[in-house]
């Protein structure tokens, strides 16, 4: 078996062990190799801090390079309902500082979002000044850049909510109103999972109307919690292959929420035309790692026998025969 087809094999095992089958001793620690991370200047979590189940009744206390708490808020009350889940926002920053602006506008003290961590991932430019004009975002920074997937489960290890809204850095044309879309298939129980649709997501997706790695996305906080682990080990770009076999293991309905008039920056916008080919096949290759190509195809079908509604701005759902 070749290296990546052994490592793709692990993976795809560690995705199929259920809590039934696989016996799982009491966590110790967040998941994550303290070790290893404070020889890279990274300060450890406290243990499985917010994971769903063990939230705190008081806001957690600053630990190492955690530079600010989230501003904590009563339980929201929104369309009517007396408690909405508790959301978690999760964003993930490397050298954004020109563009993750547009991010935190939207999501900054937004009524929907308990709390809204970003992760700087070891970012060289001035990305953590930026941050710093936000008082109510809980910011986790550590170096040396680890990867999103990385960053991901650091920023989940530490999130309190019911649910996690896991955002790109790099959006634009994002306002609060494309949050509260999101949001709103969660909150009003139409779904357990809410995935963009980006206006420059691939041609392909916008035309079977999912996009499969959109990094925008809404799911319950309990998926990640027993697989923290092994989500950190993954390569630098396979988490949304990841959450997405979770997401179909357990058949959780899903609504695709259309953001016609947001759209991410491209690597080769970010980094130049070579630079950036050669970081979307880097893109492309971890993926792979974490899943084959019939694999990739399986994992699209299954999510669209998932998709129940389609949802545009309003956040109002329409029959995916409809939309």
């Amino acid at each position: 078996m070749s290296k990546i087809g052994a490592r793709r094999f692990a993976v795809e095992r560690s995705i199929r062990l259920t809590p039934e089958n696989e016996a799982r001793p009491a966590p110790s620690s967040d998941g994550f190799d303290q070790d290893e991370e404070k020889q890279n200047g990274i300060d450890a979590l406290e243990p499985w801090a917010g994971l769903a189940g063990n939230r705190p009744d008081a806001p957690p206390k600053r630990n190492g390079r955690e530079q600010r708490a989230t501003t904590w808020r009563a339980p929201i009350v929104i369309d009517g309902l007396a408690s909405a889940p508790r959301i978690s926002c999760v964003v993930c920053a490397y050298n954004e500082a020109s563009r993750i602006q547009h991010i935190l506008d939207a999501v900054y003290r937004h009524p929907a979002l308990a709390e809204v961590i970003v992760v700087n991932d070891g970012s060289t430019d001035a990305t953590e000044a930026v941050l710093s004009g936000y008082p109510d975002i809980r910011v986790i920074s550590y170096t040396p850049n680890r990867g999103k997937t990385y960053a991901l489960s650091r920023g989940i290890a530490a999130a309190s909510g019911d649910y996690l809204m896991l955002l790109d850095a790099d959006l634009s044309g994002v306002t609060a109103a494309d949050i509260q879309a999101l949001a709103a298939p969660v909150i009003n129980g139409k779904a357990q999972v809410s995935i963009s649709l980006r206006g420059n997501s691939l041609a392909i997706y916008r035309f079977i109307g999912l996009d499969f790695v959109s990094g925008e996305r809404v799911i319950p906080a309990r998926l990640i919690g027993e697989a923290i682990q092994t989500m950190g080990r993954l390569p630098r770009w396979g988490g949304e292959a990841f959450i997405n076999n979770l997401i179909t293991r357990e058949g959780l309905p899903i609504v695709v929420v259309d953001w016609p008039t947001v759209f991410n920056v491209r690597k080769c916008s970010k980094l130049g035309r070579w630079r950036g080919i050669v970081a979307e096949l880097e893109m492309m290759g971890d993926a792979l790692d974490v899943l084959s190509p019939w694999g990739v195809v399986r994992q699209n079908l299954a999510l669209l026998k998932l998709v129940r509604h389609s949802a545009g701005k309003d956040g109002e759902g329409k029959s995916a025969e409809t939309a």
